[in-house]
């Protein structure tokens, strides 16, 4: 089975951030992206990419940039369309925000997005499918050699208790405390084609490994691999999918640039003729479970030998090593605030303060509304004073 890698022009950025639609009075999800849609045709209909878009569940609305070259102008993209679809909401009593699951909204009570794909996910997947209400960030980078692109994929495998952890933002499911960072990455790795990426040898292997996907009747089309990492032929990029629901946009400029800096590093590496780490699936698979616990307390393992090493340390140097690139890239200051997430909390360390200093669940809403609308980390007595 041939699959043609449509190879970019540099490493060029693509955006996918889900954003929750919280009822103003409730602080519950409300089902009403068909609405919302309806109301931004513009935005919404037409073309082959649209701004704004339905996802699994009504309660979602997907923001999409178009091709782009900084994380800059990717911010900007997606800037101008969040301020668009925030008019729309609140015309409908709808507020926005971005965590990885709604601490207090029930999956049961979610309404499926009017899509036959979807319709035909459920089917097939059933139970697995119908909870999942959870909300998500999807980078996509360019990669310019379809031979780069598997290596590229393997070597970004070690570093998804990195992503996972600094953007972690689902503690909370269904009105409790699940005591995980990311109740999301089960959740949604429960899928039988979700996960860490298969660690492949080349492009001949992945198009072997799809050709048996399909003809086995897992898959109807590679579209439905829903890996952590992942090739994207269409769009001649790797997408790295391991980032739970994004609070603020500051936060959504550092995952891009963070994945912009290592997918350069890296396609730098191998124009030099070097070959790409390739962590052993095991370490990949364990590494991923602990930053899902214990977020940026996780300590991860190194090599395959069983060394380890505190991951908010290993955070900091790659920090360090990636600012040359990130320099070059115009990303630098976008970068940084990886930093500050490590200083003042990820954003499931920011929602359990809210709890510790007594606040409820509907204030840990408040507080992601209020994130998102002004593109900062916020306290749960920040919040209280503008609501008396």
């Amino acid at each position: 089975m041939a699959i043609d890698f449509n190879a970019s022009n540099g490493a060029t950025l693509g955006i996918e951030w889900e954003l929750q639609l919280v009822d103003a009075e409730t602080r519950h999800l409300r089902q009403d992206a068909r609405g919302v849609l309806a109301a931004l045709p513009a935005l919404s209909e037409g073309g082959d990419n649209p701004r704004i878009r339905h996802e699994l569940m009504e309660s979602t609305v997907e923001v999409v940039t178009d091709i782009r070259h900084t994380v800059g102008e990717a911010k900007a993209d997606l800037a101008g369309t969040l301020a668009a679809l925030r008019s729309a909401a609140a015309d409908r009593g709808l507020a926005l925000a971005c965590t990885g699951t709604h601490p207090i909204s029930d999956w049961r009570d979610a309404v499926m997005a009017p899509m036959q794909r979807y319709a035909d996910l459920v089917e097939e997947m059933q139970w697995l499918a119908r909870r999942i209400q959870t909300f998500g960030v999807h980078v996509h980078v360019g990669v310019s050699d379809v031979d780069k692109a598997i290596p590229i994929v393997n070597a970004l495998s070690a570093y998804l208790p990195h992503f996972l952890a600094l953007t972690a933002s689902s503690p909370f499911w269904s009105g409790g405390d699940t005591g995980l960072a990311s109740c999301r990455a089960v959740v949604f790795g429960q899928l039988p084609t979700a996960g860490p990426p298969h660690l492949l040898d080349d492009w001949a292997a992945f198009e072997d490994y799809m050709d048996t996907l399909l003809r086995s009747g897992t898959i109807r089309s590679i579209k439905e691999v829903w890996w952590d990492v992942r090739p994207h032929p269409d769009f001649g990029t790797v997408e790295i999918r391991m980032f739970d629901g994004i609070p603020t946009l500051r936060e959504v400029g550092m995952a891009a640039a963070l994945c912009q800096s290592l997918v350069t590093l890296f396609e730098q590496q191998l124009d030099r003729g070097y070959t790409l780490p390739r962590p052993a699936a095991w370490v990949v698979r364990d590494n991923k479970w602990r930053a899902t616990r214990y977020g940026l307390d996780a300590i991860v393992i190194t090599d395959d030998r069983g060394h380890t090493v505190p991951l908010r340390d290993d955070l900091y140097e790659l920090i360090r090593e990636l600012e040359p690139v990130a320099d070059r890239l115009g990303c630098a200051e976008e970068l940084k605030v990886a930093g500050e997430v490590l200083d003042h909390g990820a954003p499931y360390e920011r929602q359990r303060a809210v709890r510790a200093d007594g606040g409820s669940l509907e204030d840990v809403v408040d507080v992601a509304i209020t994130e998102l609308a002004e593109d900062r980390f916020v306290t749960l007595g920040e919040v209280a004073r503008a609501g008396t």
